[in-house]
């Protein structure tokens, strides 16, 4: 039992509220995956994001489809 693949549990977020984003560094090319408030405009990082097979998992996790929107 030490050897369990991870269970996938997709996780909530208030949709009415948050959208999902791709935080961008111009200069380092860095990027972070999170939610930015519709209202404010204040971006909450959730992941850093090395690879596409990173950019996956974040959109397994929160049952995201299709492209999301990059914050340079």
């Amino acid at each position: 039992m030490l050897f369990r693949k991870k269970s996938t549990q997709t996780q909530d977020y208030d949709k009415e509220n948050l959208e999902p984003a791709i935080l961008c560094s111009i200069c380092t090319g860095e990027q972070t995956a999170g939610f930015r408030n519709i209202h404010n405009g204040k971006f909450t990082g959730v992941m850093l994001i090395r690879s596409d097979k990173e950019l996956e998992a974040f959109k397994k996790t929160y049952g995201l489809t299709g492209e999301i929107k990059k914050i340079y």
